[in-house]
C-alpha cells in the first residue's frame, strides 16, 4: 500500500469541445454510466492504492464538484489526519495553470508527511493499479514517471493528446502531439509519478522562468533535462475529451468485459451514493442492453442506453443508443436516438430527435423541448 504517498489531481483539463455539458460544471463532474462521475475513477485508483490524502486543483465551476465529492467519505477520505482537500483561486482570476494553484497551495506541500506524489487528471477514465505503477517507479530510480497507453484508434478518440517516444529501456527520448495521422502511438494519460521534493523543484522552476503554465507541459518540455521513464499500461483507457469521445466511452461501458474491467471487485469504483426507490417497469415497456439507475418509472422501449436517476419515459417512447442524465422526463410518442440528455430536459409528446453515434444531439440542463418548436432534429 502506498501510504507514504499523497495525491494530487488537477482538474486543469482542456474542455472546450464539451460546452454543452461542462457550462455549468467542471469535465471531472460530468455524470457517466448512471450514477458516477468521471472525477469517481481517479479518486477510486488513488484510495485502492492505500494513498489517504488528496489534494483536488479546483479553477473554475468547483460548486457541483465539491457538492459530488464533499469531505471525501464515500473515498475513506473524511480523516483528521489527511484527508480530502480541494483548492480554487482565492484572489487570481480563473486560469488553466495548476503551477499557480500549487503555488498558492504550497502548504498543501510541505505540512504533508508524504514523501512521494501521484499526480494526475480525471479524465483518463481507466481502473489502474497504482501501487504497480509505484513499484516501477521506485525500482528505475527516475526522477519522474508518466503513465502511457498504446492505441491504434488515435485519429477517432485520442486526438489533440501528448504522445511520448519510448526507447527500449522505458525512457521517455521525445513527446508530441496527436493530429492523427499515424496509424498507432504512445498517448500519454496524464498521470505521473515522483517525489513531493521534486515537485517543488518543478514549481519553483516554473515561476521563475515563466515558460510553463502546467505541471505536464514543464515535464514534457524538460524530457531531455530530466530522467523520465515511462510506464505502459495495458488495460482499457477511455478519455473524455469532446463530446463523441464523451459518447463513445458511455457506450463502451454498456460492453459487458469493459464493466468487468472497470468495476472490478478488486479495485472497486467508489461514488456518492443516493437513496432512492427501485425503478419501476411497467407491463408497456422494454429494457435492451441498458443500464438503469434507480428512482425511474420506465413504461417505453430504452435500448442500448444509460439512464440516470429519478427520468421518467412514458409508454411509447423509443429511447435508442442515448444517454439521459438525472430527472428527465421524456413524453409519450417521443423518440430519442444518439441523444444526450442534461439533468432536468423535458421532451413533450410526440417529439423526435435523431443525432448520429458520432456526433450525438445534446440537450442543454434544464430544456424544454416540444413538438411545435422542433418537429424532427437530426444530425448526420
Amino acid at each position: 500500500m502506498l501510504t507514504n504517498y499523497l495525491g494530487i489531481v488537477s482538474l486543469t483539463e482542456n474542455d472546450s469541445k464539451l460546452k454543452s455539458l461542462t457550462a455549468t460544471r467542471p469535465l471531472a463532474s460530468i455524470p457517466i454510466f448512471g450514477r458516477y462521475r468521471v472525477i469517481d475513477f481517479v479518486l477510486s485508483n488513488l484510495v485502492n492504492a492505500g494513498i489517504t490524502n488528496v489534494g483536488i486543483l479546483a479553477p473554475t465551476k468547483s460548486r457541483s464538484l465539491i457538492d459530488h465529492v464533499g469531505t471525501g467519505k464515500p473515498w475513506d477520505l473524511n480523516r483528521k489526519v489527511d484527508g480530502l482537500y480541494i483548492f480554487n483561486y482565492s484572489y487570481e482570476p480563473p486560469s488553466i495553470s495548476d503551477i499557480k494553484l500549487l503555488k498558492s497551495n504550497i502548504e498543501f506541500l510541505l505540512r504533508s508527511r508524504k514523501e512521494m506524489v501521484i499526480f494526475a487528471s480525471s479524465y483518463m477514465i481507466c481502473n489502474i493499479d497504482f501501487e504497480d505503477v509505484a513499484r516501477f517507479h521506485e525500482e528505475s530510480a527516475a526522477d519522474v514517471t508518466v503513465v502511457y497507453k498504446k492505441v491504434t484508434n488515435e485519429d477517432e478518440h485520442f486526438l489533440d493528446l501528448s504522445t511520448i517516444m519510448v526507447d527500449q529501456n522505458s525512457n521517455v527520448i521525445g513527446v508530441g502531439k496527436n493530429i492523427g495521422r499515424r496509424t498507432a502511438v504512445n498517448i500519454s494519460l496524464d498521470m505521473f509519478v515522483l517525489s513531493k521534493e521534486f515537485l517543488i523543484e518543478c514549481i519553483m522552476i516554473c515561476l521563475e522562468n515563466g515558460n510553463c503554465t502546467t505541471f505536464r507541459d514543464f515535464i514534457y518540455k524538460n524530457v531531455q533535462n530530466f530522467n523520465v521513464k515511462a510506464y505502459e499500461f495495458k488495460g482499457y483507457v477511455g478519455c473524455i475529451n469532446s463530446i463523441s469521445s464523451y459518447f463513445k466511452v458511455s457506450m463502451d461501458m454498456l460492453n459487458v468485459d469493459i464493466q468487468r474491467e472497470l468495476f472490478s471487485e478488486e479495485r472497486p469504483i467508489y461514488t456518492k451514493s443516493n437513496d432512492s426507490p427501485p425503478t419501476r417497469y411497467f407491463s408497456t415497456c422494454e429494457v435492451e442492453n441498458s443500464f438503469v439507475s434507480n428512482g425511474c418509472l420506465i413504461a417505453g422501449k430504452v435500448k442500448n442506453s444509460i439512464i440516470s436517476r429519478g427520468v421518467v419515459i412514458e409508454k411509447d417512447a423509443i429511447v435508442e443508443n442515448s444517454i439521459i442524465f438525472s430527472k428527465c422526463v421524456i413524453k409519450r410518442g417521443t423518440i430519442l436516438k444518439n441523444v444526450i440528455l442534461d439533468k432536468n430536459v423535458i421532451i413533450d409528446e410526440n417529439t423526435t430527435l435523431i443525432g448520429h453515434n458520432k456526433n450525438p444531439l445534446v440537450m442543454e440542463k434544464q430544456s424544454f423541448i416540444n413538438f411545435s418548436q422542433l418537429k424532427e432534429v437530426k444530425r448526420i
